[in-house]
């Protein structure tokens, strides 16, 4: 009955692989009950994380550790880990990176977005044109 009335999808198919693990290897209840929870909670995250993805409306898939610094040696590796933090998103900050075309900005920009995205926040993608 669980099966079919769960709305808890990723728990509701990993519940009877994750009892007969529980069982061979000893756990407790507790023990089986945080996995259940667990295998939930990392899916439910994926899951998020790639919805808001699509939402952003990226015009490519690029993450930051994608970005070819020998390519583009007057980017610093270490501003860019720093971006990475995404300090500046929780601080409200806006980050502006002026460059000539062909410099990477858009990658940079989609690395970040994504980066965001993963972490929990809601991003729209937009060009200084659009």
């Amino acid at each position: 009955m669980f099966k079919e009335t769960s709305k808890a999808p990723a728990l509701r198919d990993a519940a009877v692989r994750l009892a007969e693990r529980a069982r061979d290897e000893g756990w407790s209840h507790e023990e089986y009950l945080a996995a259940c929870l667990q295998r939930e909670v990392t899916a439910r995250d994926s899951h998020g994380a790639e919805g808001r993805i699509r939402a952003a409306r990226f015009p490519s898939r690029k993450s930051l550790e994608d970005f070819d610094f020998d390519h583009q040696r007057s980017v610093k590796r270490e501003v860019i880990g720093h971006l990475g933090t995404l300090d500046f998103v929780v601080g409200k900050e806006n980050v502006i990176v002026p460059r000539l075309p062909g410099t990477g900005k858009t990658n940079l920009a989609i690395g970040l977005g994504i980066r965001a995205c993963q972490a929990g926040h809601r991003v729209a993608f937009a060009t200084a044109a659009q």
